[in-house]
């Protein structure tokens, strides 16, 4: 009999990760794959699961309006008890670190199911930021009993934590799902994108949502991004603008009506994906843009004070700009004005993926599950070509 996997997603980036691994794991002739959303994030995350061809066959339906995180995580573990007790898994697979994630964890373990946690390891060692990402990624994987790693450094991590459990280096699924999503003749909805001059305009790709930016930090980001399109004449800014009111607001109050500042509707995940393989370089608070960019040869100014994902800075495809405007503004004029600068970090080594990510995942639990007799081999990044 196959194995059952309950996989559990509810954010939009959580969807983008996830989709891939769902259609390996309906792919496989070793499990039977049972698809849960919560959503969390209901809009956002209904474009994905359209995109990816997923019919989640449990629908937990929590999103209201100003959700609070208590509201989000109450709901969604009274949820998953009737969703465990009806679909009664063999593992159920979490991703990352959002509310949906704890305690979807949470609730499996609650019922004595086994956890894989896809992306396991990042850290930043500040519990308040990410917040509250830090701290549920932290307890998932106190609860986990397969940790999925997309890098050697998030291994380390691990072990260094003596977190128990069995560790596999498989690379972020991000970038499988890049495979499917970009292509070279891709037509945009909206027809502000379309008429873009890439090629003659240095179009920066924008996204700031984090809660720990509310308040003085996004105020400052938001004044950096006027002074950096009103400074430079051949920089145009396309920024999809949560849906949070609080972004909405700041994003509008500095930058609505300035010349080739574009505030758009946010972008479903092709839409994207094939934005970011076009446009110069990328400012982001964002976890999943860091690895996603470096993927398409884009450097990536950082707008937060840390990062959990140090590999790229390491590797120097990523520059952490923190959330001071000055500091943002000397970053972004030196991409955007020298040549050199902007080449060695577009033609940096890719420390995130290649590709494989979810065969090393559907394998790495065919051994738990004594399907195979070795583990995966361990995703190692290589150079450029």
């Amino acid at each position: 009999m196959k194995k059952k996997i309950l996989t559990i997603f509810g954010t939009r980036p959580e969807a983008i990760k996830m989709a891939p691994l769902v259609r390996a794991l309906e792919a496989s002739s070793e499990f039977q794959s049972v698809c849960c959303v919560t959503a969390q994030h209901r809009e956002m995350l209904d474009g994905v699961l359209d995109l990816f061809q997923i019919h989640p066959d449990y629908d937990l339906n929590i999103m209201a309006p100003r959700q609070s995180l208590s509201h989000i995580t109450s709901r969604c573990l009274l949820g998953m008890d009737d969703v465990l007790e009806g679909s009664k898994p063999d593992l159920v697979l979490v991703h990352g670190d959002t509310s949906t994630t704890f305690a979807g964890a949470l609730s499996a373990f609650y019922h004595q199911t086994p956890i894989g946690h896809v992306e396991a390891g990042l850290r930043t060692y500040d519990k308040y930021s990410p917040f509250p990402e830090e701290m549920n990624r932290t307890m998932v994987s106190a609860l986990a009993d397969l940790h999925f790693c997309p890098t050697g450094a998030n291994k380390a991590n691990l072990e260094r934590e003596q977190t128990s459990g069995t560790f596999f280096v498989t690379g972020n699924t991000v970038i499988d799902a890049l495979k499917t999503t970009v292509v070279d003749s891709f037509h945009f909805t909206d027809p502000i994108l379309n008429e873009l001059d890439f090629e003659h305009l240095k179009v920066i790709l924008v996204t700031c949502h984090r809660r720990e930016n509310y308040g003085a930090p996004m105020e400052q980001i938001m004044m950096a991004l006027r002074e950096i399109a009103e400074t430079f004449p051949e920089v145009s800014l396309v920024y999809p603008v949560h849906l949070s009111p609080v972004v909405q607001e700041t994003a509008g109050r500095y930058l609505k009506g300035l010349p080739r500042v574009h505030l758009i509707a946010p972008l479903p995940a092709d839409e994207m994906h094939n934005l970011m393989a076009r446009c110069y370089f990328v400012m982001t608070d964002s976890g999943g843009l860091q690895e996603e960019a470096p993927a398409l040869g884009k450097p990536v100014l950082v707008l937060r004070r840390e990062t959990e994902r140090p590999e790229a800075v390491k590797a120097g495809t990523v520059k952490l700009a923190g959330v001071n405007r000055e500091d943002i503004v000397s970053l972004a004029s030196e991409l955007i004005s020298s040549p050199q600068s902007y080449e060695e970090m577009a033609r940096a080594v890719n420390p995130y993926g290649d590709g494989e990510a979810c065969r090393r995942i559907v394998e790495g639990m065919m051994w738990y599950f004594g399907l195979r007799n070795t583990k995966p081999e361990e995703f190692a990044p290589l150079a450029r070509t």
